[in-house]
């Protein structure tokens, strides 16, 4: 063998040497790339809530290329084995190591089961869910709901600080058969007459029944005028359904009614569509900037202190805190059954401290509340 041929062997060999070592050291690297994985996301479309969608689309513009999302038919009750198809769906991909549903629908424990039948490793993580704890606490690696039952207390007592003196109920048997709005229903009821309050219990039509949403919402438009008429301007208006929030707003303006909160409390869910305002492209997202824009347009039409919400809107809260519990679990960074872990994550996300509980020591269904913002004052 020639001197040349032999240096050239040597060569080969050391390059070959160098490439593996700096293959192993660069390693721990690439496994703590975001990139490693991807997170499923299922939220309702813009019709359905818009809050879900748009904390979707910021989840989705911070984090690029590691997020799938998928929307839940509008018609859900209906289209169960659709949305179900849309969770199995996400969870043949491999590479998508969680799952958040935003909210959880009726089917998610069906679709739940039916993942972790092949994949009994992948994470769950469920906004605002409809079906019954004792269904979804077991099953969910992490559950985030408002606190219903402390709400019951909550939303009489901010009722009666802005001058109610009666709380009408709007709901309707579909959603008085969940056990956690029910019971809100029965505390919201206690703590009225404790507070001498007159607690008004309305059947509306259900948004998923004969005449869908258009036919609810009329019926809130011209049911108001009618409560109010009754008890006076000084009656609190509150509805359990999303839908029905735009038309409360709007009536509750014409007619002069209390507004304390929203199904879903946010500065978004109903007030710029009752309002007629534009939630521009520069304050997207910024609810301290879209309180500021509901406190004119109250103010402008003489009414202020009469509405209230949350400084966050809880469906898209649920969306990008979902994304951050889920993303931080998966890189090892986070336990998802510490509490003030995930309350931690919580604030941050929503920019404002939230107050969380455990419902009991069966899993991590996780309740929250936060501080009411009045409008206008």
């Amino acid at each position: 063998m020639s001197k040349k041929v032999l240096i050239l062997i040597v060569a080969v060999v050391v390059v070959g040497a160098l490439a593996i070592y700096l293959t192993k050291t660069s390693a721990p690297e690439v496994a703590t790339d975001a990139t490693a994985f991807k997170i499923g996301l299922v939220t309702g479309t813009v019709s359905q809530n818009e809050d879900e969608y748009r904390g979707a689309e910021a989840a989705i513009a911070k984090y690029p290329g590691l997020i799938k999302h998928v929307t839940y038919p509008d018609n859900f009750m209906q289209e169960q084995e659709t949305y179900i198809a849309q969770i199995t769906g996400l969870a043949a991909d491999p590479d998508v190591k969680a799952i958040i549903i935003n909210q959880a629908v009726p089917g998610t424990v069906a679709a739940i089961r039916q993942v972790r039948e092949i994949r009994p490793e992948m994470i769950f993580i469920a906004g605002e869910p409809h079906e019954d704890p004792p269904l979804i606490e077991p099953l969910v690696d992490v559950t985030l709901i408002p606190n219903q039952p402390e709400r019951g207390r909550t939303i009489p007592q901010l009722a009666k600080k802005m001058g109610a003196t009666a709380l009408l109920h709007y709901s309707f048997p579909r959603h008085m058969s969940y056990a956690q709005l029910s019971e809100r229903r029965d505390i919201m009821r206690e703590e009225s007459e404790k507070l001498g309050l007159t607690f008004v219990d309305v059947n509306a039509p259900d948004p998923m029944g004969e005449g869908g949403i258009p036919a609810s919402q009329q019926f809130i438009l011209e049911d108001v005028p009618r409560q109010v008429a009754k008890y006076g301007e000084n009656i609190a208006l509150f509805s359990t359904n999303c839908a029905m929030q735009e038309p409360l707003i709007a009536a509750a303006v014409q007619t002069g009614a209390i507004f304390p909160e929203q199904c879903c409390p946010s500065p978004t869910h109903g007030y710029p569509g009752a309002l007629a305002l534009e939630i521009t492209d520069e304050i997207k997202g910024n609810f301290p900037e879209i309180l500021k824009a509901i406190d004119a347009k109250l103010i402008e039409v003489g009414r202020p202190g009469r509405f209230a919400t949350w400084p966050v809107a809880t469906g898209f809260l649920h969306s990008i805190a979902g994304v951050e519990i889920a993303k931080l679990s998966l890189e090892g960074q986070l336990d998802l059954n510490d509490i003030v872990a995930v309350s931690k994550v919580m604030s941050e996300s929503a920019e404002t401290e939230i107050d969380m509980v455990r419902l009991s020591d069966n899993g991590n269904f996780y309740m929250y509340i936060s501080d009411s913002y009045i409008l206008g004052e």
